[in-house]
């Protein structure tokens, strides 16, 4: 997600400096920012001077120290706590005393990223959604610890972004997740009980509730092992059955059934 989000600071006139962890990563996600900035030059959404516009604001380094004089940097890293607690304790040590940090995480609470740095004040949730050029929703997280004026600001910028943005207290999952997670999981466990097939349980929700995607489809499209992982988050928040993984939902993930990115999930995409 870090493409599109660099994508949407871009268009809206920020300088973006996007970090990532190797040549190979930096190449890939320049090229998901020029398809994606193609895509929209095509169907008329941009016109060829904007789009060598939002490029020409967009570098790629795999330097960390090269974030040192942003005002905001937004952390898009795996879904992972340890990993992503490292990466703000570096940043923490890198930025201005008056930058703010952010966090794209889906589920894990912020106070947590927070502990990890000397700006607890500055630290904030920013829930981004796939694909985040055409998502108009970004969720705010606040800490009990953070400034008024930095979770002000950066919803400021959010909306200057075209962004409609809800604000969440620091509970794992915050809102859309809390919701949707218990909804997809409930379709893996009908599904594994036989109940329906995977296509009748995605249209009946298509159809029936009007959703563009039906749950088990739109697990494959988040990805299994990102859903699991959020659903872990939340039960151990909370303690509810509601969020806890099906042991069919766990041996997918642990067969390397992905959804869609790795080509096989309850749908085969190959």
């Amino acid at each position: 997600m870090g493409s599109g989000i660099a994508e949407v600071c871009a268009r809206a006139g920020s300088d973006v400096i996007v970090h990532e962890i190797d040549a190979t990563a930096a190449e890939a996600v320049l090229g998901r920012i020029q398809k994606s900035t193609a895509r929209a030059l095509e169907r008329g959404k941009l016109e060829g001077t904007e789009r060598d516009q939002i490029l020409s604001r967009i570098a790629i380094s795999t330097d960390i120290a090269e974030q040192s004089d942003r005002q905001l940097v937004i952390e898009a890293a795996t879904e992972n706590e340890d990993l992503k607690k490292d990466i703000f304790s570096q940043l923490d040590r890198i930025v201005g005393d008056e930058a703010i940090l952010a966090s794209n995480t889906s589920s894990i609470p912020i106070t947590r990223l927070a502990a990890a740095t000397e700006r607890p004040g500055k630290v904030v949730g920013l829930h981004f959604f796939n694909p985040v050029p055409v998502m108009a929703l970004v969720e705010l997280v606040t800490t009990v610890l953070t400034d008024d004026a930095a979770s002000d600001a950066v919803a400021s910028y959010a909306e200057s972004l075209g962004k409609t943005v809800i604000r969440a207290k620091d509970r794992a999952g915050f809102i859309v997740n809390m919701l949707l997670i218990p909804y997809m999981i409930g379709a893996v466990r009908m599904y594994e009980a036989g109940f329906a097939s995977a296509e009748d349980i995605d249209a009946g929700m298509k159809l029936g509730a009007n959703h563009p995607m039906g749950p088990l489809e739109l697990a494959d499209f988040v990805g299994l092992d990102t859903t699991k992982y959020v659903a872990d988050v939340l039960f151990e928040e909370f303690k509810d059955p509601a969020y806890a993984s099906p042991p069919l939902l766990t041996r997918m993930v642990e067969a390397g059934l992905h959804g869609r990115k790795t080509g096989r999930g309850f749908y085969d995409y190959r």
